[in-house]
């Protein structure tokens, strides 16, 4: 989806729909099978990209991204990550459900399929691999280290610090409008 501009089928902007809202629908219609079967795990793969993203436009959220490269749009959908795993920790607490975001890393995968052949092996050659890139999330569906957290943002396998963008009322309001769009 990256740098891709348009719409998806139900008129959201595109890399926000598969972004977050798919991720959404998902797991909203899994909440069942995933509290009876506690302890579970929800990982989310965001990006430090959420840290570009200075809020959540929602009316902009219904057109297609105005720019060239679509990092603005990637930025705001990658802080939906983040404000999603807040507020699903917060309304599942006590289920023995837990819910973590994480930056995998700046990763040499397929994503980059785009960028001509002469220039790919270049910006791709100092990123990490897909197995490196995958480390924390497995750390996250995994480790007992993390088992009783939820809600957290992880970079590298440790928890970091999200935007401080990513507040309970901003998480609520995106929760509110997604179960409304997604109709769950």
């Amino acid at each position: 989806m990256a740098g891709r501009r348009g719409l998806t089928s139900d008129g959201f902007e595109l890399t926000f729909g598969v972004n977050h809202l798919g991720h959404f629908a998902l797991t909203t219609a899994l909440l069942g099978r995933l509290t009876e079967s506690a302890p579970s795990r929800v990982v989310t793969v965001s990006s430090d990209a959420h840290y570009q993203a200075s809020g959540i436009d929602f009316t902009e959220l219904r057109r297609p991204a105005r720019s060239v490269t679509g990092l603005h749009a990637y930025a705001v959908s990658k802080l939906c990550n983040v404000l999603f795993s807040q507020e699903l920790a917060r309304r599942l607490d006590g289920t023995g459900v837990t819910t973590y975001a994480l930056h995998p890393g700046v990763v040499a995968s397929d994503i980059w399929r785009r960028v001509p052949w002469p220039v790919r092996p270049l910006i791709t050659r100092r990123m990490l691999t897909t197995e490196q890139g995958a480390r924390t999330s497995v750390y996250c569906a995994t480790s007992s280290d993390v088992a009783k957290d939820t809600g957290l943002f992880y970079d590298n396998c440790a928890e970091r610090e999200p935007s401080k963008v990513a507040t309970g009322q901003l998480g609520k309001i995106l929760w509110e409008r997604s179960e409304a769009w997604a109709g769950a």
